[in-house]
């Protein structure tokens, strides 16, 4: 079986398995994408205030 076989026969199984996949809704993946940006957000917040608190407390050793 040459290269050209080899293709073609994969991207036939390819096509077969997408075939059998279940594709979310545009409802759903709007409110996933959404639910991962509110998530995002909120981790960020917490990483920014974290590092302000460290920040000034290692300010504060240094200071003396």
């Amino acid at each position: 079986m040459n290269w050209f076989a080899k293709t073609r026969s994969f991207l036939a199984g390819t096509k077969d398995e997408m075939s059998k996949c279940t594709w979310p809704t545009r409802e759903h993946l709007l409110e996933s994408t959404l639910l991962v940006i509110v998530a995002l957000a909120l981790t960020s917040l917490f990483v920014f205030i974290v590092d302000q608190i460290l920040f000034r407390i290692i300010e504060f050793i240094i200071s003396f």
